[in-house]
């Protein structure tokens, strides 16, 4: 299986990602130690990427793709092959993340900082150890922090020979202006809805009907998508959260489902936290050759004690993402009962809720549903802004209720 066929309705992305892959091993096989971007390949290959897109489009698996196809050493590539395999080593390893000189950057917090991004820039710095490439993947560069992006703009400003840096990000707009302006841009498309489904049914055995509906309500999302159409529990969530509209008919339904949603957010991520968590714990306590019941070997405190700052960190990230999920399965609910309400004969998300969507469209104008749309909306902002959850939620469906 090649390593671009993970990404679902990108084909003009998969073209341009090839040629350049094919123009890098051109550089290295002609042992010029170019810098990419320099001499015959100037129009193919570059430096720095960025890949933008809605959520769940493909940004980070595209770069994966394209920093295993850098790496590809099939045989097949002196015959006119494609880069990218999926089978030689190179593609192994770095599909498996244990490429020694491929670096994954991911922000397990709400940010990424300035002594982070310093070290990876020293790395870049240094020839690839085995490696075709040294690439270096930030799967999150919006979340820089505006220290860190400075220190991030020193690395792309001054590359080493043979060091390519992959960036990722929702939007253009959500990187500096100097850094993008240094970078390749790659815009992934929101995939069609009948690919995610084709995609569903050939790699992971789901029966047509799931995997269409999945499909749909995963609205561009594979991974949203995927999850819906194999983990009986994620489909159970959504239900629940789709049952709100229905719920806000008093203030006393309004609380209950906000406190609800907030607990179910809560729990998804402690439950996430209890395995990882002990896991991560577990293991830096082994590299450190703690024993069961002995003292703690020295300068193992701290390194827990910013473990467990980092822990904290992603948990509070977690419960923000399932919110933001269980909020634009809210918002694609009422976005429906709008089409159903001007009469829209498109495919609607929420096919599998058409009931509830006739009855909420048939209880009032179209007015009234924009006014719930903007609620939502402003829910999500007020949680981006470190609103706390419980009175952000409260705030909406009291909204809701309202119309």
């Amino acid at each position: 299986m090649a390593v671009w066929d993970d990404l679902v309705g990108q084909d003009r992305v998969v073209d341009q990602l090839t040629a350049a892959a094919r123009a890098a091993g051109a550089t290295v096989e002609a042992g010029r130690g170019a810098a990419p971007g320099q001499g015959g390949n100037a129009s193919l290959m570059t430096h720095a990427w960025l890949f933008t897109g809605p959520p769940g489009a493909g940004q980070v698996t595209a770069a994966r793709a394209f920093a295993a196809a850098l790496q590809c050493t099939s045989p097949d590539l002196a015959l006119g092959g494609t880069p990218g395999c999926g089978f030689c080593d190179g593609c192994h390893t770095v599909l498996a993340g244990s490429h020694a000189d491929v670096k994954y950057v991911r922000s397990d917090g709400l940010s990424i900082g300035v002594g982070d991004m310093r070290d990876l820039v020293l790395r870049a710095s240094s020839y690839p150890t085995g490696g075709r490439w040294s690439v270096i993947l930030v799967d999150a560069a919006h979340r820089l922090t505006e220290a860190a992006a400075n220190a991030l703009l020193k690395g792309v400003e001054e590359p080493s020979p043979r060091t390519v840096w992959l960036l990722c990000a929702p939007s253009v707009q959500d990187v500096l202006p100097t850094i993008r302006s240094r970078c390749r841009l790659l815009v992934l498309r929101t995939p069609a809805a009948d690919a995610v489904a084709d995609m569903l049914v050939r790699r992971d055995g789901v029966d047509p009907e799931t995997a269409r509906l999945a499909a749909l309500a995963g609205q561009g999302d594979i991974e949203r998508a995927r999850r819906l159409a194999v983990d009986e529990q994620a489909r159970t969530r959504r239900a629940e959260v789709l049952r709100i509209p229905l719920e806000v008919a008093d203030i006393g339904g309004c609380l209950t489902a906000a406190q609800r949603l907030v607990d179910t957010a809560k729990a998804d991520a402690e439950a996430l936290a209890e395995t990882q968590d002990a896991r991560e714990t577990g293991d830096l306590k082994a590299a450190y050759g703690a024993a069961e019941g002995a003292k703690a070997p020295r300068g193992m405190a701290g390194a827990v004690k910013e473990l467990e700052k980092r822990q904290k960190s992603r948990a509070t990230r977690t419960r923000r993402e399932t919110l933001g999920v269980a909020l634009l399965d809210l918002l694609s609910f009422y976005r429906d009962v709008l089409a159903i309400q001007l009469g829209s004969t498109g495919a609607l998300a929420n096919e599998d809720q058409r009931q509830a969507l006739d009855r909420v469209a048939q209880a009032g104008p179209a007015e009234g549903t924009l006014r719930r749309i903007e609620a939502v909306l402003a829910c999500r902002t007020a949680l981006d802004r470190n609103v706390d959850p419980l009175l952000a939620v409260e705030a909406m469906t009291v909204a809701l209720r309202a119309g």
